[in-house]
């Protein structure tokens, strides 16, 4: 019998000609890596006999229970913390392993689409190379003999709708016992849902490291864990996880089965709108609404929870007292923080500076262009030095643009600033009466216009001629912008 050897760089397939007897196998004592001399059989009853998978964390490995009638396949997780770790760290990993044991127990054993848990145990062995100890973490759980959905899409191609809506009220049916237990997945994707030869799905990888019970951290903090394109904003941030962020992760999980494209091909952050649609015509307006309520970023506004999720699926959803109306199903325009979107690298960024509609920006470059016109002419008037009223106009001016940027001032403050900022030059001509250019433009338009008869009119034309100067640059950038789009 062969038994894989489960040290990290070893691997080494060991031949064992006694363990082909049966009750050799079940009598045998330990056995050893003939290359590194790690103990092979786990626990004293599992013996991995094939890699299933390798991450950050560690691996899992398909083992034999050799002390059950059928010698059942079951799935070994073995988890090494990566680094030379302290004893304290040593202790946390091994609270965060046992913790997702206890959350396999919890759930598994009470659900019939969650893997079963079997064991988990510590391992410490001598390692021949460095002469110290290393310290292996084992979890045994159910395995599940099939195919991820994953793997299902590679295979086939997109899911249709009908596919998909099962997909997503299965997967709502088991969120709903995870949830009312307490606890968040935190990981939904689609390698992450397997189908057995059965039919039925299955939901895997409640990882320590990538669950949270609620309340069980300090804040309510997110471990900073998660898979890249499925994350929404506020896991990808660190903070509170909810129900809704599982909710989340399983509509990208939809979209990529629907489309068999990854939220980087699905998301436009310049329009700061998901366009999956036109990638997926034959969607019902139904399910489409679902879904993109399920993407809005901030946790609130999507559905709360899996039941009412499945209810509006279901045309019967909440009350709108409760809850905010679902966005259009032809584009989903997003307020506030963007959703995560893929970098060119494959890194998921944040976007979190907020976005603005087209109106918006010529808005506030209008209202940059008066103000900072403005403030460069009491600026020029009140100090002599260039050096000094520059620096000020710079200051000022970056300031103003970073609290629109940041929505700190908005249409409301901005008419408040132009107003009082008017009203003060009218008041105040010490503003102005230094400033040639303001001198000269009233000299021009007292002639043309007897009735702008004092200099204040020149600084008003003035600093309107820098609020259409900056929305014409704008406008103009914008054009070239989307001609350049369309051509490359």
């Amino acid at each position: 019998m062969d038994i894989l050897c489960t040290r990290p760089g070893c691997s080494r397939i060991n031949s064992f000609a006694d363990l082909d007897n049966r009750n050799t196998l079940q009598t045998a004592q330990q056995k050893f890596c003939t290359s590194c001399g790690m103990p092979l059989i786990l626990g004293g009853r599992y013996l991995p006999v094939k890699l299933l998978g390798q991450g950050g964390f560690g691996a899992a490995f398909l083992a034999l229970d050799r002390f059950t009638p059928t010698m059942r396949f079951c799935v070994v997780k073995q988890f090494q913390p990566a680094g030379d770790l302290s004893a304290a760290q040593i202790q946390v990993a091994l609270g965060l392993f046992e913790r997702e044991a206890s959350v396999l127990e919890k759930l598994g054993n009470k659900h019939d689409q969650i893997p079963d848990l079997f064991a988990f145990f510590p391992l410490v062995v001598d390692n021949p190379r460095t002469g110290k100890s290393d310290q292996f973490f084992y979890l045994v759980q159910e395995f599940i003999n099939g195919k991820n959905l994953e793997d299902e899409l590679a295979d086939r191609g997109p899911f249709s709708e009908s596919e998909v809506l099962k997909v997503l009220e299965e997967m709502l049916k088991i969120l709903t016992f995870v949830h009312d237990k307490g606890s968040i997945h935190r990981d939904i994707k689609p390698s992450n849902i397997m189908r057995d030869q059965e039919g039925t799905l299955f939901l895997l990888d409640f990882g320590a490291v990538k669950e949270i019970a609620v309340g069980s951290v300090p804040g309510g903090g997110s471990t900073g864990i998660y898979s890249m394109g499925f994350a929404p904003p506020e896991q990808m941030s660190g903070g509170q996880v909810y129900p809704a962020t599982d909710l989340y992760a399983l509509a990208i999980t939809c979209l990529y089965l629907l489309t068999g494209k990854s939220a980087q091909d699905l998301y436009d952050s310049y329009h700061n709108t998901w366009h999956w649609r036109q990638f997926a015509p034959q969607v019902s307006d139904r399910l489409a609404q679902v879904i993109d309520r399920l993407l809005l970023p901030t946790p609130r506004d999507r559905y709360q929870s899996a039941p009412e999720t499945l209810a509006a699926l279901n045309n019967n959803p909440p009350s709108p007292l409760n809850s905010p109306n679902p966005p259009s199903h032809s584009s989903t325009k997003i307020q506030g923080t963007a959703p995560p979107v893929p970098s060119p690298s494959g890194q998921i960024q944040s976007q979190s500076s907020p976005s603005f509609s087209t109106l918006e920006l010529l808005g506030c470059a209008a209202f940059t262009g008066y103000a900072s016109t403005l403030i460069w002419i009491a600026t020029t008037s009140l100090f002599s030095s260039p050096g000094i009223s520059m620096g000020l106009w710079g200051m000022m001016t970056g300031g103003l643009i970073f609290a629109q940027w940041g929505r700190i001032i908005e249409k409301l403050e901005m008419l408040v600033i132009t107003g009082v900022s008017t009203v003060l030059f009218w008041f105040l001509p010490l503003l102005y009466l230094k400033t040639p250019l303001v001198t000269s433009l009233f000299l021009s338009l007292s002639q043309s216009f007897p009735m702008l008869s004092t200099p204040f009119w020149g600084v008003i034309v003035l600093a309107s001629f820098g609020a259409l100067g900056l929305v014409a640059i704008l406008s103009l950038f914008r054009l070239v912008y989307q001609l350049l789009r369309l051509l490359l």
